[in-house]
């Protein structure tokens, strides 16, 4: 929490913003996921929030950071930057998407600076209104009494509010926090559900924060239902919901801004992604898709954009985005029949006794880990998974038991955060601490359901931990490792976790590295070959074991765009 009220807003303000925010939408999760009705009640708006502003705040974190070794101190712009990249990256859904242009909006403006150490109250009106400006312009078919007004609400008071930091952003929210009341007069499904709009209650929720931040003291929290309805409620006159309080489903879409007219059914699928591409492709690829369907939003720029349409051809909505570009974190989700958008309850899914759920790097290995039955998370090259998103997968697997492999090292604390979340949420979850995603195939190679589940927890632990080892990677700069010297351009051999061979070549060091691998011995070799490798390095690494080591079996797998050239197991 801000300990010191501050009449100004700098990168620690922003850092101090973000963690305010997450912790905020992370108490409302549960309740905007509730209230979550337009255009259809699919009850993921608040995760999504929740999802998209985590990202953005571990962004932030990273940068703090990489400065706490060094001199010196993260810029208002470093911050910034940061923080919109990081929800950029990490958006989910209608909602999340929106909010990752909003919170982009306002870094062009805080950033204009270039080296300023902090903005006023003056440059924060601005940047409120570049917000909810972008916001807008990302739709493709903007819709009232939606999140787009909450925002431009805010805008409004912001603007007129003379002041500090703190006295704008108090305005801001008062005025988002009016326009959201007053939301179920303007779309008629929000009425009839008695709530207002779940979108504009999260958005709501991180102005809260950003008072908080400049002044310490907590706002008042906004509600779920205007009282005039509440009032309507309790009165006898109670509005068309279902009995747990959820409102009832009126169409298909995630909840924030669809287009109208989609009340009577939708679109089959959602189809999100991360785009390489220029403006001029963007702009093409933007009307491609809107005739392709509908809740199309596109936000980003400078080369990287975060797509989200709703299509019945999921693979026409891929395709134009490779011909604008390189799609990737592509994901697909079927609403199926008889699902949200046709305007009956879906049945409830029975739990299944125990699912695995792994982090993997490339996708090749998630079709590999699907195949096996796993539920997976893909982790980018510089982009590892949060904990929220982990979570997220956990409850995707929708199982009373769930293995967790984060497969990296790295991921240890924050597999074990999503862990404890989930046993708060009464999943029984085991985290075995593979540090490599071929530890995790050697683990799912051994995983039992119908064992107990400890047995098949101990099983699987031992079978990664048995398992050694090792990656291939370029080297990006000159620098000191356990191996000697390398310079920018030498291939790295990695043997569980710690460089052991520097060499030129990718195939000769891949070589040297297996040969000290197996020196200790060994039955299996996994070989996981990335798009970066060349065509025959596994093929002349399958002869050297042929050739050198008797009764040593190897099994190769790709792994697709995975951040490493190669990884290897040997068990």
């Amino acid at each position: 929490m801000a300990q010191v009220p501050q009449t100004f807003l700098d990168a620690l303000a922003v850092r101090t913003w973000c963690g305010l925010a997450l912790g905020a939408l992370g108490r409302a999760r549960e309740e905007i996921d509730a209230i979550n009705v337009y255009p259809v009640a699919d009850g993921d708006t608040g995760t999504n929030l929740y999802l998209t502003l985590e990202s953005a705040a571990t962004a932030v974190e990273a940068v703090f950071a990489g400065y706490e070794t060094g001199a010196g101190k993260p810029s208002l712009a470093d911050a910034v930057h940061a923080m919109a990249h990081g929800a950029l990256i990490g958006a989910r859904g209608n909602s999340g998407t929106i909010l990752a242009q909003l919170l982009r909006g306002m870094a062009q403006v805080l950033a204009e600076g270039g080296e300023a150490a902090h903005i006023d109250g003056a440059g924060l009106r601005l940047a409120l209104r570049r917000a909810a400006d972008s916001a807008w312009q990302a739709v493709a078919h903007p819709v009232e009494g939606t999140v787009l007004t909450v925002a431009s609400a805010a805008a409004e008071a912001a603007e007129e509010a003379e002041g500090d930091c703190g006295t704008v952003a108090r305005a801001a929210y008062e005025g988002a926090l009016t326009a959201l009341a007053a939301t179920p007069g303007q779309l008629p499904v929000l009425g009839r559900a008695g709530v207002v709009d779940a979108g504009g209650r999260g958005l709501v929720a991180v102005l809260g924060a950003l008072v908080e931040a400049f002044t310490g003291e907590a706002v008042r929290e906004a509600p779920a239902a205007p009282e005039s309805l509440t009032a309507a409620g309790e009165s006898g006159q109670a509005p068309d919901a279902v009995s747990d309080g959820h409102a009832r489903v009126e169409s298909m879409c995630d909840g924030d801004l669809c287009a109208e007219g989609s009340e009577n059914g939708g679109p089959a699928y959602e189809v999100i992604y991360l785009l390489e591409a220029g403006d001029t492709a963007v702009a093409r690829l933007r009307e491609r898709l809107d005739a392709l369907g509908d809740s199309l939003v596109v936000v980003g720029g400078d080369g990287l954009w975060n797509v989200h349409v709703h299509v019945d051809d999921a693979g026409a909505a891929v395709e134009a985005g490779v011909e604008a570009g390189r799609p990737y974190r592509i994901r697909i989700t079927h609403f199926g029949l008889g699902d949200v958008h046709t305007g009956g309850e879906r049945p409830p899914r029975e739990r299944a006794q125990r699912a695995v759920v792994a982090v993997v790097p490339g996708e090749g290995l998630a079709g590999l880990y699907t195949e096996a039955g796993a539920t997976t998370v893909l982790a980018r090259p510089g982009e590892p998974p949060a904990s929220g998103e982990l979570v997220q997968a956990v409850r995707r697997a929708h199982a009373r038991e769930v293995v967790l492999l984060p497969n990296d090292a790295e991921l240890r604390h924050t597999a074990a955060a999503a862990a404890e979340q989930a046993r708060a949420e009464g999943i029984r979850v085991a985290l075995i601490p593979t540090r490599s995603a071929v530890q995790g195939i050697a683990a799912l190679a051994v995983h039992a359901p119908d064992r107990r589940f400890d047995e098949d927890v101990v099983q699987m632990t031992a079978a990664a931990g048995a398992t050694r080892y090792a990656e291939l990677v370029v080297a990006e700069r000159q620098s000191w490792t356990t191996a000697g010297i390398c310079q920018a351009g030498d291939v790295l051999g990695l043997i569980d976790g710690d460089v052991a061979v520097i060499g030129p070549d990718v195939t000769a060091t891949a070589r040297t590295v297996l040969d000290r691998m197996l020196q200790a011995g060994g039955e299996l070799v996994t070989l996981v070959v990335g798009d970066g490798a060349p065509e025959t390095v596994a093929e002349q690494l399958e002869a050297r074991v042929r050739e050198s080591y008797l009764a040593v079996d190897t099994v190769v797998y790709r792994g697709g765009r995975q951040g490493t050239l190669l990884l290897i197991g040997v068990e």
